[in-house]
């Protein structure tokens, strides 16, 4: 009797099982017929998505491979549902995820990324600004081996020097005083492998800085470069509060990936309490010594002025830290899906997501 041949993966010693079997999934994913997701969050885009399909299916129909778009719609009040809904019914590769209200773009990021069946999944933004043509440049580093494919921009049509060199300035800070470095307009437009992709929904967090934690995962990883475009069509979608958005994603960065600002508040109160006591000491030997009056009102007030601006930018920081902490502790889900159109699964599950169920 002929002994059966049964293909094994061993495990080796300190590795689980569920790294092995990532792994085994992205050696798959490379070597047989690949599916590929691309996920895409977006708010009010009616007139931009009839195009970015088109753009979609012209890049990837010729490709060896098959592929789902997977649209995540932030609660868009313009006809962008319907246009999704005509264009399903005529591929149903185009899939869709409703928000039940606005939760912004992290949160439908992950949303996404839940669903998606891929061993590869590109996330890009629905307007047009980032060339869906650039993809096959992104499987092609997939193939030769790279979990992550990062897109960087030479170029940025359309957006304002103050807001370039306000976002340069504060990757620059995060990458001083963190241990993680975000290479220089490296934006959200990239390539996961599948394993990428699960180890970054492993992770669990409430309030993700998804650039930094692409580059905290670790593996593999590798940049294309590119000119990025003006909108296609339409207005941007932020506020005139959100255009400070550059400085909200500085300071989510750094609490995020650095403890830093908690020991500049304590040098700064270091600092501001010696320098009260220098001069306290400087007035008892004026007075005692040299007889001089000191009648103290003006630098009484800047004393006062600068120790409670001091104070307050302190507990400013030690409030964004506590935020977040207070955030993780509710245990609230980072969004809550109204419907979905097209997908069968429920959707990649993890211990903290089930905790907040």
């Amino acid at each position: 009797m002929q002994a059966t041949s049964v293909n094994r993966v061993d495990t080796p010693a300190g590795v689980t099982r569920r790294e092995t079997a990532d792994a085994a999934v992205a050696v798959a994913g490379r070597e047989s017929r690949l599916l590929l997701s691309v996920v895409f969050s977006f708010r009010n885009e009616e007139e931009v998505l009839p195009e970015l399909i088109r753009r979609l299916r012209g890049t990837l129909n010729p490709l060896d491979l098959d592929y789902e778009l997977v649209f995540v719609n932030d609660a868009s009040t313009d006809g962008s549902l319907e246009v999704l809904l005509k264009l399903h019914e005529e591929d149903p590769r185009i899939k869709i995820i409703n928000m039940s209200r606005r939760f912004g773009v992290s949160p439908c990021v992950i949303a996404g990324l839940r669903h998606t069946r891929g061993d590869a999944v590109v996330y890009m933004d629905a307007d047009l600004q980032d060339p869906p043509e650039l993809i096959p440049q992104l499987l092609e580093k997939f193939r030769e081996g790279h979990d992550v494919v990062h897109t960087t921009r030479t170029k940025r049509l359309g957006e304002g020097r103050f807001k370039m060199w306000l976002t340069k300035q504060a990757y620059k800070t995060i990458n001083a005083v963190s241990d993680i470095d975000i290479p220089e307009n490296t934006g959200d437009f990239k390539l996961l492998s599948r394993r990428a992709v699960n180890q970054l929904l492993r992770l669990g967090e409430y309030d993700p800085f998804m650039r930094g934690l692409v580059r905290w995962i670790g593996f593999k990883q590798a940049h294309v470069f590119y000119e990025r475009d003006r909108r296609f069509a339409g207005e941007t979608h932020f506020s005139l509060l959100r255009s400070i958005n550059p400085i909200r994603e500085f300071i989510r960065g750094l609490t995020s990936f650095s403890e830093w600002p908690l020991y500049f508040a304590l040098i700064v109160g270091f600092i501001v309490s010696a320098g009260a006591f220098a001069y306290l000491v400087g007035i008892v030997i004026t007075t005692v010594f040299f007889g001089m009056h000191n009648p103290g009102w003006p630098a009484l007030m800047v004393t006062l002025l600068f120790l409670g601006g001091t104070i307050l930018f302190t507990i400013g920081i030690l409030g964004i830290y506590i935020g977040r902490i207070h955030q993780d502790l509710k245990r609230r889900p980072p969004y809550i899906v109204e419907s979905k159109i097209g997908i069968q699964n429920e959707g990649f599950s993890t211990d903290c997501e089930r905790g907040r169920a």
